[in-house]
């Protein structure tokens, strides 16, 4: 095949995959398709799974180390593990103090386990609630002195750990990774608040178009 001709396919096949995707992320993609083919397999790729089954273990193990090596990380800042500082950092970061709600949903956490990490982030003085001004039922969260320099503290220590597990990836493969995984981030952090109490064979059928 002439290579013009198969460049060009090359590129409709991963524009019509990632519509958004920039000439910089095809030469990304391509580039590490062709690492990945001289690699020998993992353990993991040796299994008799599918595909996407593979890829979402590989993704859960990278998570739950990353878990373990963040609640070591926060030793002495005050917090036990990685979950706490995504509550603090979405209070921090929410533009206005948020709705209990508003902090639990963004971090995928049940209602009820959520408002239980947050009664204790506010006993150990790190947030503290007051009622809305419009709402009066609703309470608002917003970070105390202490809190602030507990997530000061701890988002240095979360960022070390990232580095560190993602040392063996130059920037080009990071950029990568983000433009692959960033549609599928967005569209189930949409539907998963809304399919939470579903049949998982109804929740299938609407995400699959079925």
């Amino acid at each position: 095949m002439n290579k013009t001709v198969e460049l060009v396919n090359l590129w409709g096949a991963f524009e019509e995959k990632y519509p958004t995707g920039s000439i910089e992320d095809f030469f990304r993609y391509q580039l590490t398709r062709s690492r990945e083919k001289t690699k020998p397999k993992t353990p993991l790729e040796e299994r008799p799974l599918p595909l996407e089954s593979r890829l979402m273990i590989m993704i859960g193990k990278i998570s739950r180390m990353h878990m373990i090596y963040a609640a070591i990380a926060l030793k002495g800042t005050g917090l036990n593990q990685i979950e706490e500082f995504g509550l603090l950092i979405t209070i921090a970061t929410q533009q206005g103090d948020p709705k209990k709600t508003e902090v639990i949903q963004p971090n995928m956490m049940e209602l009820s386990s959520g408002t239980n990490m947050l009664e204790r982030l506010k006993k150990k003085g790190l947030i503290e609630e007051y009622d809305d001004k419009i709402d009066r039922r609703s309470k608002r969260l917003k970070l105390t002195e202490a809190g602030k320099k507990t997530v000061q503290k701890s988002t240095s220590k979360i960022s070390k750990v990232a580095k560190m597990m993602l040392s063996d990836l130059d920037e080009e493969d990071k950029q990568l990774c983000i433009q692959l995984l960033k549609s599928t981030e967005a569209k189930f952090g949409a539907l998963l608040s809304k399919q939470r109490s579903k049949n998982f064979d109804v929740i299938y059928k609407e995400n699959m178009g079925e």
